[in-house]
């Protein structure tokens, strides 16, 4: 069975939608997963292929949950901005929508 199909696998057997099928979900909903995948990994209870490809479903949520709050925290510092005469700096900012 290849990669693919055990993450597949391993997804229908937890409740998940396998790659692709989400669109992005909210912050805390990737926490909740992430710590599943820990739980699951701790377990011992998996098998080293099934093992490998939530660690990979795991390394892949956590970078992009701190790409999500390094976006987050730059939007802060933005808004949070002040020139030298201790104005607030008002400007236009790139908000992505949902």
């Amino acid at each position: 069975m290849t990669t693919r199909a055990k993450a597949a696998k391993l997804d229908a057997l937890e409740g998940e939608a396998p790659d692709g099928a989400k669109s992005q979900a909210s912050f805390e909903a990737t926490l909740e997963r992430l710590h599943h995948i820990v739980q699951r990994l701790e377990s011992g209870e998996l098998d080293l292929e099934e093992s490998l490809v939530l660690f990979e479903e795991g390394v892949r949520l956590s970078r992009a949950s701190q790409a999500r709050l390094n976006s987050a925290e730059k939007r802060i510092e933005e808004l949070l901005a002040i020139n030298e005469d201790g104005e607030p700096v008002v400007r236009v900012l790139d908000v992505p929508t949902p």
